[in-house]
């Protein structure tokens, strides 16, 4: 199963992520962190991948 991934560098702390998959990202200190990763099933991650202004989250296989 594919886990969420977000690179610090590239996150500009929008929270469309938290918005998308609220149990899966948490803003803090203005970046997004992955709070939940095997919980992708209560929402859409790839959207959150999709929807990422900066291309900052990605999926990653185990």
């Amino acid at each position: 199963m594919a886990k969420p991934v977000v690179d610090q560098e590239l996150c500009i702390g929008c929270e469309i992520c938290v918005d998308l998959c609220p149990e899966v990202f948490e803003i803090q200190d203005g970046k997004s962190y992955v709070i939940g990763p095997d919980k992708c099933s209560s929402c859409d991650c790839q959207e959150a991948v999709d929807s990422c202004p900066t291309s900052a989250i990605e999926l990653e296989e185990d």
